[in-house]
């Protein structure tokens, strides 16, 4: 199973709404190192929940359901989503301060592509993570 890294504002779309809709598909990326990582995703795979903007922090994790698909939003078939649903809040959220804070998550994706909406989270970073939230 791989970990990713998902970003929403919180104003368009929060953690508390996805709990709410219960799942959804993530649409609207349209930078094509993203939608690759989109389109590497599986189902099953993990992703931490990321409010970008507002809050800058780590929020839940939540799970893929369905795997990359063409997305419904735009006609131009370069752009895929994914099916996720909602896993579980973190007992803390882990903010960004503290993700550039901890030297052992220098080389995440959050850090060093920080303008990347879909990014990649290797075991060692997600297992920080967790720790980072008290999980």
């Amino acid at each position: 199973m791989a970990h990713w890294l998902i970003k929403s504002e919180p104003f368009k779309y929060s953690w508390d709404q996805l709990v709410k809709d219960k799942q959804t598909f993530w649409d609207g990326v349209r930078n094509y190192a993203a939608r690759n990582n989109l389109k590497s995703m599986r189902t099953g795979d993990e992703l931490f929940f990321y409010h970008s903007n507002e809050g800058l922090e780590i929020i839940g994790i939540v799970k893929v359901v369905k795997e990359a698909y063409q997305d419904p939003t735009t006609t131009e078939t370069a752009w895929v989503v994914v099916d996720i649903k909602p896993v579980r809040k973190l007992k803390k959220p882990v903010t960004l301060a503290q993700v550039k804070a901890d030297k052992r998550l220098i080389d995440m994706d959050l850090i060093r592509l920080s303008r990347l909406s879909v990014g990649r989270v290797t075991d060692k970073e997600w297992n920080i993570i967790l720790e980072l939230a008290g999980e």
